[in-house]
């Protein structure tokens, strides 16, 4: 999740659509089968808000796939944090795990944007607390750049070159009514100037 995403939709520039981002999946979905040879223990776990509606997305595509039902759940990350005394307090999310467990289980989590790698880091504390799987992978939307941890996506929807100067919004139509990717540029702090 980019935590540091506002744009104004006035200076955002959409730099993919609806269209784009179902191929990106269905690309991704083809990707997970091959990889994990038939998906047979592909569990999804969605980082909310956003990565859980991708993991549902991501799961309903594999079942096209596969002619075989895909656990999915959500892994809510905020209390694993570890900006959380550095931002204003927030709602806890659900954590839902499919009821197989995740023991043994090929676990692939799922978010919209990967930017400092910090959410995913929490993600793997917070998966730590709820089982062994077999292994871990990471499916993101948009890798946007500028890693703090050395944490990388398995599958990748798009690869998107920033600047640390611009933000990068996804919005999907089960939360913001429409699929898109916003990268826009953040507004200079008071009395700073714009490059």
């Amino acid at each position: 999740m980019d935590t540091h995403a506002n744009p104004q939709a006035s200076d955002a520039r959409p730099v993919l659509e609806g269209p784009d981002i179902a191929r990106a999946l269905t690309r991704i979905a083809h990707e997970i089968v091959e990889r994990a040879k038939g998906a047979d223990d592909v569990v999804l776990l969605g980082i909310p808000t956003r990565g859980v509606f991708l993991a549902q997305r991501l799961a309903a595509k594999l079942e096209q796939i596969t002619e075989r039902k895909i656990p999915r759940g959500s892994l809510d990350i905020t209390m694993y944090r570890d900006d959380l005394r550095m931002h204003p307090p927030r709602a806890l999310a659900r954590t839902e795990i499919p009821g197989d467990g995740l023991d043994g289980k090929l676990v692939v989590l799922v978010d919209d944007v990967l930017f400092s790698g910090r959410t995913i880091r929490a993600a793997l504390d917070a998966l730590n607390d709820l089982g062994r799987p077999r292994a871990v992978q990471l499916a993101v939307l948009v890798d946007r750049g500028h890693r703090e941890l050395p944490i990388r996506a398995d599958y990748v929807g798009k690869n998107l070159p920033t600047s640390l100067r611009e933000t990068v919004k996804v919005q999907l139509a089960e939360e913001d009514g429409r699929d898109t990717v916003l990268l826009g540029v953040k507004p200079a702090a008071p009395g700073e100037q714009q490059p």
